[in-house]
C-alpha cells in the first residue's frame, strides 16, 4: 500500500512524501512537490510491482559487481552440481569489476573484460574459447538471478555480449585394430580393467560414471543401466548392448553381495590404464577417447544426432555434431531407398 505525508520544507514550500510498502519488495519512496504527481506516480508504481516489472534503479546504482558474486556464491553455488567451479568464475570477475556498480557494469565494460579473459595467459597458455564462455555464462546467470529473483536490474547485460567462437573439439577414435590391442592389454592388468573399458566402450559413459556404478543402478533383465550422478546433473538413462550385458553378467556371478560397488578396488585404475595404453601402443589416447569411439560407432550404425545425444547425455545436439561426418554412408543408403521408393514421375 501506498502512503502520501505532507511535508513542509525550510523554505516554506509544501511536499509530498511517498512511501510504497509491498510483500517482497524493499520499502520504496520518493518526493514530489504536487499531490497529484505523487497519486499518479504511487499508482503506476505500485501497479509494476504487483505484475512483476519493477526494478528500482537505485538497487543497480548501490549493489556492486562484488555484491552479487558474494550473495550468488553463498546462496546457489553450494546447490549446483559445479559450484565450486563457478564460484571460482566469479572471484575472477569479481577481482576485475568488483567495485563496479551494476549499473556499470554494461555490455561494453563485459566485453572488454572478457578480452581481457582471453589474453591472460594461465600455466602459458590462453583460455581457450569454450572456456570463456563458461565464465561469461557463469557471470550471466548470477545477473539472471539478480534481476528475476533479487530485482537489483532490469536487464541482463550478458545477453548482448558476444560469445567466443568454440572449437569442435578433439576426437580420437580407436580403429579395429587398436581396440582389440587394448583389450588384449587390459587382459593383463587387474580383474576390473577389462571389463571397465568395455562398458565404456559398448555404453559411452563416461570414467566416473563407470567406476562409481552400483547394482542397484544396473538392471539386466530390461538391459538398461539409470545413472544419478551425472556431468550435467540430470538422471539418465543407459541402454546395455549384448556385450555390456555379458560383462556384467560376468561381474554380477563374482560379485560381494555386501558390496553395492560394481568395479571394487580401482584406486589405481588410471595407472592400470594408463598402462594397458602404452602396451597397445596407443598413440595421444585417453580413457575418453573411448566415449569418443562409441558415439563414432553409433553414428556409422545409423543413429541420428539426437539419438546420439539422448545416449551420451548431451543437453544438446552441438556436441554430437562432430561425429555428422561418420554418418555420410548411412545418409547415402537413406536417400538410395527414398529413390526406390519414391521414383520421379515422368512429365507424360
Amino acid at each position: 500500500m501506498a502512503t502520501i505525508r505532507k511535508r513542509d520544507n525550510a523554505d516554506g514550500t509544501s511536499g509530498f512524501h511517498v512511501q510504497i510498502r509491498l510483500a517482497g519488495f524493499p520499502p520504496v519512496t520518493k518526493s514530489f512537490s504536487r499531490k497529484t504527481d505523487a497519486k499518479l506516480w504511487a499508482q503506476k508504481t505500485e501497479a509494476t510491482m504487483r505484475e512483476g516489472r519493477y526494478f528500482p534503479e537505485r538497487e543497480a546504482e548501490r549493489r556492486t559487481l562484488a555484491m552479487l558474486v558474494d550473495r550468488y556464491v553463498a546462496e546457489v553455488c553450494p546447490n549446483k552440481k559445479d559450484g565450486t567451479k563457478q564460484a571460482r568464475q566469479l572471484e575472477w570477475w569479481k577481482s576485475k569489476l568488483g567495485f563496479r556498480p551494476l549499473v556499470d557494469c554494461t555490455p561494453e565494460v563485459i566485453a572488454t573484460t572478457r578480452e581481457a579473459l582471453a589474453s591472460e595467459l594461465v600455466n602459458g597458455k590462453r583460455r581457450s574459447g569454450a572456456t570463456i564462455n563458461r565464465y561469461l555464462a557463469a557471470l550471466s546467470h548470477a545477473f539472471t538471478m539478480a534481476r528475476k529473483e533479487w530485482r537489483w536490474i532490469r536487464e541482463n547485460p550478458l545477453l548482448s555480449v558476444t560469445r567466443k567462437k568454440e572449437s569442435q573439439g578433439r576426437v580420437r577414435m580407436l580403429d579395429a585394430l587398436e581396440e582389440g590391442r587394448l583389450l588384449r592389454a587390459c587382459g593383463d592388468g587387474p580383474a576390473y580393467l577389462r571389463p571397465v573399458v568395455v562398458l565404456a566402450l559398448r555404453t559411452g559413459m563416461r570414467q566416473g560414471e563407470v567406476l562409481g556404478l552400483r547394482w542397484g543402478d544396473v538392471d539386466l533383465k530390461g538391459k538398461r543401466i539409470v545413472l544419478h550422478d551425472t556431468k550435467n546433473g540430470e538422471r539418465r538413462g543407459v541402454p546395455l548392448d549384448t556385450e555390456a550385458v555379458k560383462v556384467l553378467r560376468g561381474l554380477e556371478k563374482t560379485r560381494d553381495l555386501d558390496d553395492e560397488t560394481v568395479f571394487v578396488g580401482t584406486a589405481s585404475f588410471r595407472w592400470a590404464f594408463g598402462r594397458a595404453v602404452k602396451r597397445a601402443t596407443l598413440q595421444n589416447f585417453r580413457f575418453h577417447d573411448l566415449r569418443h569411439t562409441a558415439a563414432s560407432h553409433l553414428a556409422m550404425s545409423g543413429c541420428s544426432p539426437s539419438e546420439i545425444a539422448t545416449v551420451l547425455g548431451h543437453k544438446t545436439l552441438a556436441m554430437v555434431k562432430r561425429y555428422a561426418h561418420l554418418a555420410d554412408a548411412h545418409l547415402d543408403g537413406v536417400m538410395a531407398r527414398r529413390a526406390k521408393h519414391f521414383p520421379l514421375q515422368s512429365d507424360g
